[in-house]
């Protein structure tokens, strides 16, 4: 996400002075609620869906997702990138690759 996105983030929640109900139980609960509304969009059928609502539902996830990495003081590359890590170890290409088996069934 650029700085720009980041900001204009950051500047809409404290224009608002909604930063006080951002806790990280409040924001976990939100960025659940928000990625079962993005469920929702695919509820009763795979292929026919509204792009414009999951953009909007996907929105939604991110900004809640960018609000819980500054309340937790986290940066997302540096998570990402360790989560990769342990991915990349769990699932090797030579073990992983083509198959939807989990880790611990590969």
């Amino acid at each position: 996400m650029n700085q720009q996105t980041i900001d204009r983030i950051r500047k809409f929640s404290e224009d608002r002075d909604w930063d006080q109900f951002h806790t990280p139980a409040n924001l976990a609960k939100s960025i659940s609620i928000e990625a079962n509304e993005l469920l929702e969009c695919f509820q009763w059928s795979d292929t026919e869906y509204d792009v414009s609502r999951v953009r909007e539902e996907l929105a939604d996830v991110l900004v809640y997702c960018r609000n819980m990495l500054d309340r937790l003081e986290l940066d997302e590359d540096e998570i990402i990138n360790a989560k990769m890590d342990q991915n990349e170890a769990k699932y090797p290409v030579e073990k992983a690759r083509g198959r939807a088996d989990k880790y611990d069934k590969l």
